[in-house]
Order: C-alpha cells, then structure tokens, then sequence
C-alpha cells in the first residue's frame, strides 16, 4: 500500500469567484493503525456546491471550513486495512473522507463509516442518487412539497444531482414534472432520458418577462411546487406563475454563492398566493434517510431511476472539477475518481 496520501487543503478564503490559489494539494504520511480504526482507499469524491458555503468564514448552517484542512466532502471507498472488528478489508463504504485518497478513521464512532452493497447499485451512486443528493431530493420534493398526484412540480438544475431525481419522483407520483437548464443538450436529456414532461433552456432568456412566458407554455395550470436550487430570476419567473397554497422547498441559491446579493422582483406574491416557503437542510433529517434510500435504491437497482455523472479523474483534478460545477459545466452528478 502506498505510504503517502495526497490531499486538497483550503489555502484561502475566496474573495467572490472561487480560483486555483484557493486550494493547494500536499502530501502526509499515512500513520500505522491504531486499535478499533479503519483505513479506506477512497474511490470517488463528491463534490457538491454546499461546499462554496464552507469555503467562507460567515454566518452559515453549519461550521466553516478550516483553512489549512483537508476539505470537507463525501467518499466512497474500500476498506484497505482494518483493526475493527465490525470492518474487513474489501468492504465497500460510504463516508465523509473529504478530498483525499485515503481516510483512516475511528471505526467505533457510528455513523463515520456505512458499509454498501454495490451487488445491484454502483458504488459511484452512493454519493449521488442513493446517497446526500437523493435524500435532499427526496425530502425536499416528499415532505415540503408534499406531491400529489397531477400537480405540476418544477425544479432548477434539472439536469444536476438534485434536481435529475426530484423530477423522476414526481413523475413516479403521478406529477407533472417541469424542469430548468442552461442548454439544449441538458434540456433533451432531462426529458428524453429522465422523463419530465418539459424542460425550459434558461439561457435562451435573458429576462424575467421572457422566462415567465416560458414557464407559463409548459406549467398551463400553474405551479404548485417549486423545488429552489438556482435563485435570482428563476425563482422570481416561477413566483408569476405559482398558485396559490403552492409549496417551495428551498435547497440551493447557487447563483449567490459568490457572495453576490440575490435580489427578489415581487415577494409580496408570496402572501398574495399564500405560499409555504421552507428551506432545509437534509443532515438534519436523519429519521427520514433509511424510508428515502430503501426507495432511491430500489429505483436505481430496478432501472427505474436513472443518473448521469460528470468525472473528473484524480486527486488534482478536483478544484478545476468543483469550480467547473459552481458554473454549471457539469453534466449530472460531479465526481472525482481518485482510483
């Protein structure tokens, strides 16, 4: 086993636009096991753009990330040494290893480390539709929108991590699914591939009144759900268009995470249509993650769910990747494959 594991530590704080320098990659020693841990070799990295959030050090959810650390975010992996009963060396798991080959871990604190079976579901769909970013989907679509059979649910990033699986449960709900993408090539796989019954271009509209008009063509009954993960003029053209006692469930305004004010053009139809707003956090739901992932698993093994991934290819690669997502170059689920 190599002796040395390569990591991404946050060198700085990003003053707007993430770049390059924020990040610097070095190498530590891999330290002999000590009873009870458990050493993984990382496969995939997730990257996800909560991580933006994490780069600041502001007021946020949860804790910044420190700088000088190895930065934070979900692995997959296999267990390459072990001195815990309760892991063997091939074992297959799902963690919080961050961005780094490998991770050794106390196996005795639970949670830490969940082993997975890659029998019917690959091991890279632990860190998207079977892992965070179904559950949020999940949750967000299930217990805030609360889907009923023929409402209309429309999701931003339709064709990312998140959003790609809102959209196939609403479907699977008897809903009609509407979605939002930057691009035509999204836009055809989100309703060829995935099954929504429209997909709006937002970058063939560069204003509010043309947007709106958009979302009016393919939501004729209005909307009764809206699952936020863009912000700015999408969520102000699906205020036109929302209907009363309509729901969002708000899990994402990437288009302010550089730190830029995210303006809203008419708040007040939020009283007007009596609107249940609600954002949310899924690490905070925990109750709920074994009823979502039984069903996201099942989907996924049976073909019933489908998901695309963006890979990046090794350790290095991993601040180009994560800046690529925060622009939305990537296509599905970004990773990184350190294997």
């Amino acid at each position: 086993m190599n002796a040395t594991n390569r990591q991404i530590v946050l060198a700085s704080r990003p003053k707007g636009e993430v770049t390059p320098d924020n990040f610097r990659l070095v190498e530590a020693a891999l330290a002999p096991l000590a009873d009870g841990q458990v050493r993984v070799r990382n496969h995939y990295l997730s990257l996800d753009p909560y991580m933006r959030g994490r780069m600041n050090d502001s007021k946020s959810y949860a804790a910044s990330q420190p700088l000088d650390e190895v930065m934070i975010g979900g692995t997959v992996g296999e267990v390459v040494e072990s001195k815990n009963v309760n892991f063997a060396v091939g074992d297959k798991v799902v963690g919080m290893g961050g961005w780094q080959e490998y991770q050794t871990v106390d196996g005795t604190q639970r949670g830490v480390l969940n082993k997975v079976d890659t029998t019917h579901i690959p091991l890279s769909a632990y860190l998207g539709s079977v892992g965070m970013p179904g559950v949020t989907a999940w949750y967000g679509l299930m217990k805030i929108i609360n889907v009923k059979a023929g409402e209309t649910v429309v999701v931003s990033a339709a064709s990312g991590a998140v959003g790609s699986v809102v959209g196939q449960l609403a479907k699977a709900r008897g809903a009609r699914a509407v979605g939002l993408a930057g691009g035509a090539d999204k836009c055809r796989y989100v309703v060829e591939e995935l099954g929504f019954d429209a997909c709006i271009d937002y970058k063939q509209h560069a204003d509010l009144k043309s947007l709106s008009a958009a979302l009016k063509a393919e939501c004729p009954n209005g909307i009764d759900g809206y699952f936020e993960n863009v912000g700015g003029m999408i969520l102000d053209a699906v205020l036109l268009r929302a209907n009363a006692f309509s729901r969002i469930a708000m899990c994402g305004m990437i288009s302010g995470y550089d730190g830029q004010p995210i303006p809203m053009a008419a708040p007040q139809l939020i009283l007007v249509n009596r609107m249940k707003v609600e954002g949310f956090i899924v690490s905070e739901h925990m109750d709920v993650w074994p009823e979502a992932l039984k069903e996201l698993g099942g989907m996924v093994a049976t073909g019933k769910l489908k998901f695309r991934e963006s890979i990046a290819e090794g350790i290095a690669s991993a601040p180009e990747a994560f800046m690529g997502l925060l622009k939305g170059r990537n296509f599905g689920k970004q990773l990184v494959k350190l294997v």
